[in-house]
């Protein structure tokens, strides 16, 4: 089958087009034939090599954290999928940048629902993203209906998401930063209240807020905002970190501060809810899909790119200069 993957970490040129065996799916397992794969910034930094080197059969890793796709195969004590149904899946352990991935069931999901079937090129944008976006907003952010929220980055992937989200879960104002002013008119139609230019946020936000500030500020920037983050709470206001787009430094915070201003630090990490508590995972992409199907939602792609031109996927991502979701077709 055809696949992009690294044999080493660095730059994009290590990503490489490959012909690999289709994997068989296990117990508790389907097989997957990929139609999109969506890009995210993990995987950028597992081709950098945060994540450790490549140790992938044969020494090889395959990036992808979700897919959309059709049910080829199904492994042994699988229930509730059928050959040849339309699905999306969250690939913890990555894979998705090949033509075929077996999938942990416990994070798959069917693309009928109730309220309709999602189409898979919006779907395949949704089983990281969106289930990341409930968690940062739902589970660390304890989002209340009537708060207001401060999402960083707020034209990325996560970020688009994350502002359809808060809407459907109560937030009365929503407000967000970008990294340069070309992005604010794709920021602007996501239904922020506001946007600000993120190296220059604090003093806005709190001319709109009148001086309280925010409920809640969903962080994946890290340094320097993440620290100015905090003085823009209000009181018993909450800071969810879920990333380090600015790879930089670890930031400490003091613990007087938090209790003194009455604050929160909280933090989000897919990859471990996967691990301790999957069934929140699966959860999160079915609402997402249902309300994909239902019209409540965008998936918020932008582009959408062939297998072989990943790198340029991965350009879009690192450079800052992409908005929204960026697919890549298998098709």
């Amino acid at each position: 089958m055809r696949a992009v993957g690294i044999r080493t970490n660095g730059g994009v040129e290590v990503l490489e087009e490959l012909d690999l065996p289709e994997p068989v799916p296990a117990a508790g397992q389907v097989a997957v034939r990929v139609a999109f794969a969506g890009v995210n910034f993990a995987e950028i930094q597992h081709r950098r090599g945060e994540f450790g080197a490549p140790d992938g059969p044969g020494g090889v890793d395959v990036p992808g954290l979700e897919v959309s796709g059709t049910v080829v195969a199904l492994g042994a004590q699988v229930s509730g999928l059928e050959i040849g149904e339309p699905v999306a899946a969250y690939l913890p352990a990555f894979g998705g940048y090949a033509e075929v991935v077996a999938a942990d069931v416990r994070f798959v999901r069917s693309l009928r629902t109730e309220a309709g079937e999602a189409d898979l090129a919006g779907a395949a944008g949704l089983p990281c993203v969106f289930p990341t976006a409930f968690g940062v907003l739902k589970d660390a952010g304890r989002l209340q209906v009537g708060e207001s929220v401060l999402i960083h980055s707020a034209a990325g992937g996560v970020g688009s998401a994350a502002a359809q989200l808060a809407r459907e879960l109560g937030a009365a104002r929503v407000y967000g930063t970008i990294g340069s002013a070309e992005k604010i008119p794709y920021a602007a139609q996501l239904g922020y209240d506001e946007v600000f230019l993120r190296d220059s946020f604090a003093e806005p936000l709190a001319e709109v807020t009148g001086g309280r500030g925010v409920d809640l500020v969903l962080d994946p920037v890290g340094g320097p905002v993440r620290e100015q983050s905090l003085t823009v709470l209000a009181p018993f206001g909450r800071l969810v970190a879920y990333g380090d787009l600015g790879r930089h430094e670890q930031w400490t915070a003091s613990v007087w501060d938090l209790w003194k201003g009455n604050r929160t630090i909280a933090g989000f990490n897919i990859g471990d809810l996967a691990r301790r508590a999957p069934e929140r995972i699966g959860a999160y992409l079915a609402e997402a899909l249902r309300l994909l199907a239902a019209g409540r939602i965008r998936p918020g792609v932008t582009r959408t790119l062939p297998l072989a031109e990943a790198a340029k996927a991965h350009e879009l991502l690192e450079t800052g200069t992409g908005r929204g979701k960026v697919l890549l077709s298998l098709t």
